[in-house]
């Protein structure tokens, strides 16, 4: 028993949410290196001070998958979560423009970060819950879709406030400028109002409706709760002795021998951790405390499926190379194209809200490829407009260094558009075929490492590489993102793409 195919009516509700995600974190990735420049943030501390939001869906994201695995009340099973994070986060944007320090801004970013992924995650299993099989690629297209649509406007969003409706985009030394606030108050509004639209206008199965459905996907009995085929306890202590112990030795080294940063810091002290969480679960297993969340996750991560595993590498390479986009197209646009270095000029504040036109742009083009890809990949096939979507978006973000006319950036903007468009799609497409039905909820929650990982590791390194090896110059972090998302692209091709 399949399924029932769902309208275009009703995959365009229960996707609608996204709009309001993607607000969020359009205002995020367009204005936070901004907001921390003008707080007083130093070009190399920029990536230190974006660390938290990354760590902070590191260890949300599986924790609420698992959740949402297990939830089910008067709202259902995924929407609970939908609704609790788009009201933490829209009161987040609504404070964060209003930080007076630097610090309080960082804290704000983590709280609101924290606040998106608890809503964005259960978005993505929905799909998978909701939909069968033939239809997925249309399911995480329509997000694509909202994500772009939502994007354009609030990335746009301060040069409206600006240049249409005549708010100031420039303020005293210090102080965030009163078109990013109206921006974010805005977007805190959009947030909460589109997640309701999805809680609101979509239904859920039952358990016991979901369990026969994914009883006929999956050929077996669909029980989240089960606990066999569990991995044996020296395991994670031979593999968690061995994390933990590489982690001290290169956090020793770096420090006394080489350079150490915060950013460094975290990033060996979370090899770290997950040596001691693994050595954690050993003593639970051997204790037989199964039952333990943290078991059923990290026993999961053991198990991934062969495409996960595959996938984890383009994720890892793409998400780099984004991640180094989001935090230095700023810094890079408004001194290697408009010349600017003073933030509170206003030669820089142009160059910053073109930047947030550009990612408009971007986002736009996204939305609009969405559709033109489930036609290219129903004529081709997933894997290939993935690999070729890759390569034009890196060879679109390394061009930044070569273009001094502010407006032929957009040119550029259109290959990292379509890039987004396929890395917000076909990655999930792939993916979900590829897991047990059961536990949608936890492995889209597991998959999000390999989203955060790669930008823990920008935000350790590129300080350092920007300081030390580029001059204080952002502009080569974007040409070194090209490249990342060039080798996610030419690794597509080892990926194994089976429902």
């Amino acid at each position: 028993m399949q399924k029932p195919r769902l309208s275009f009516w009703q995959i365009w509700n229960m996707s609608f949410g996204f709009l309001g995600i993607q607000f969020g974190f359009a205002l995020q990735n367009a204005n936070v290196s901004r907001i921390f420049e003008t707080l007083g943030a130093s070009i190399e501390e920029i990536p230190i001070l974006w660390i938290a939001a990354p760590v902070t869906g590191l260890i949300i994201q599986p924790i609420v998958g698992h959740m949402s695995d297990r939830t089910w009340n008067r709202l259902g099973r995924r929407r609970p979560f939908f609704l609790v994070g788009a009201i933490l986060a829209s009161l987040a944007l609504f404070i964060m423009p209003n930080s007076p320090v630097l610090w309080i801004a960082a804290g704000m970013l983590w709280i609101m970060d924290a606040s998106i992924n608890v809503s964005m995650e259960p978005f993505r299993a929905f799909v998978g819950d909701m939909m069968p099989p033939d239809q997925r690629t249309m399911g995480f297209s329509m997000q694509s879709f909202f994500i772009g649509t939502g994007a354009i406007v609030a990335s746009a969003l301060p040069y409206v406030m600006n240049n249409w409706f005549g708010i100031s985009n420039t303020a005293l030394a210090g102080e965030i400028p009163a078109s990013v606030k109206f921006s974010f108050y805005i977007g805190g509004l959009v947030f909460f109002l589109a997640v309701l639209w999805t809680v609101i206008r979509s239904k859920e199965y039952s358990p016991e409706q979901l369990a026969e459905y994914n009883k006929a996907e999956d050929g077996s009995e669909a029980r989240a709760d089960r606990n066999d085929d569990l991995i044996g306890h020296s395991v994670f202590n031979r593999n968690g002795s061995i994390w933990t112990i590489t982690g001290i030795v290169l956090f020793l080294v770096f420090d006394l021998f080489i350079f150490m940063d915060y950013g460094i810091g975290v990033f060996f002290g979370g090899i770290i951790v997950f040596g001691i969480l693994q050595l954690f679960v050993g003593y639970l297993t051997k204790s037989s405390r199964t039952k333990s969340g943290l078991v059923v996750v990290i026993n999961d991560l053991y198990k991934m499926p062969r495409t996960m595993i595959q996938l984890a590498y383009v994720q890892f390479f793409s998400w780099f190379a984004l991640f180094a986009m989001w935090i230095y197209t700023t810094s890079a646009v408004t001194k290697h194209i408009y010349g600017a270095t003073e933030t509170s000029s206003a030669l820089y504040n142009q160059g910053a809200d073109w930047v947030g036109v550009l990612m408009a742009v971007y986002n736009g083009f996204a939305a609009v490829m969405a559709f033109f890809l489930i036609w290219l990949a129903k004529k081709t096939n997933r894997k290939t407009v993935h690999m070729v979507s890759l390569l034009i978006g890196g060879i679109g973000l390394a061009s930044f260094y070569f273009i001094k006319d502010p407006n032929v950036l957009l040119i550029s903007e259109l290959g990292i558009g379509l890039a987004w468009a396929s890395i917000l799609a076909m990655p999930y497409a792939i993916l979900t075929g590829s897991l047990p039905k059961d536990k949608l909820g936890v492995y889209m929650g597991i998959f999000n490492f390999f989203i955060v990982i790669p930008q823990i590791t920008a935000a350790a390194i590129l300080g350092f590489f920007v300081k030390h090896l580029f001059g204080n110059e952002a502009i080569y972090a974007l040409v070194l993102g090209g490249i990342s998302m060039i080798i996610a692209g030419l690794m597509v091709k080892f990926v194994d793409d089976k429902d």
